[in-house]
């Protein structure tokens, strides 16, 4: 898997590359087609002053809180409830309880701030989408998830202390640190065909 995951990664720095050069050669030969040269002052001036720009956008906020929720998921040992065979202890099912009866309030709040007439989270028309809720529902899920997976490790025992409960919120981010680099890789070869042919 992670040979695949190289040979993903090496294409789309090579297509990256070979962009780079083609918009290069293309507005040379093709002068009044519009497209733009990454290799000129303009084109050089926009990849440098322009890349954490280019980078910095919802998406890579997304992949972080869901590393980080998903990590905390499988930490606290939440996740093997829902494997088949698996019998419960006595202080995971008081644990399974409470994180039950806390999933049902954080439903209802929200709920309440996104889906009565007139709620916070509802545009300025009243809808759904967009507004923010459609805005922040990523990030919604990923706090509840790993609020909820807190509460589920600290209650079960399996978090014995802060520190299990911060080194499971970072454990995720090592599962997807592909998705890092290929969301820089994705987003920078983006950009330049936007900037390129745009």
């Amino acid at each position: 898997m992670n040979k695949i995951l190289a040979y993903i990664a090496i294409v789309l720095g090579v297509l990256e590359i070979v962009l780079v050069l083609a918009s290069w050669m293309l507005s040379v030969l093709l002068p009044d087609s519009g497209i733009r040269s990454m290799l000129d002052g303009e084109g050089i001036r926009w990849f440098f002053g322009g890349f954490v720009d280019m980078l910095a956008g919802p998406v890579l906020v997304w992949i972080l809180l869901l590393s980080i929720a998903v990590g905390c998921f499988y930490g606290s040992g939440l996740a093997c409830v829902f494997r088949s065979g698996y019998s419960l202890r006595y202080r995971e099912r008081i644990a399974l309880t409470l994180v039950g009866i806390l999933l049902l309030v954080y439903a209802g709040a929200f709920g309440l701030l996104a889906f009565i007439p007139h709620a916070v989270l509802l545009s300025a028309s009243g809808h759904i989408f967009p507004s923010p809720f459609s805005s922040s529902i990523v990030p919604v899920v990923a706090f509840g998830v790993t609020s909820l997976a807190v509460v589920y490790g600290i209650v079960s025992a399996r978090f014995c202390g802060m520190e299990d409960v911060y080194k499971s919120l970072f454990k995720g981010i090592g599962m997807f640190a592909p998705f890092f680099l290929f969301y820089i890789l994705l987003a920078q070869l983006y950009h330049s065909v936007v900037f390129v042919f745009g």
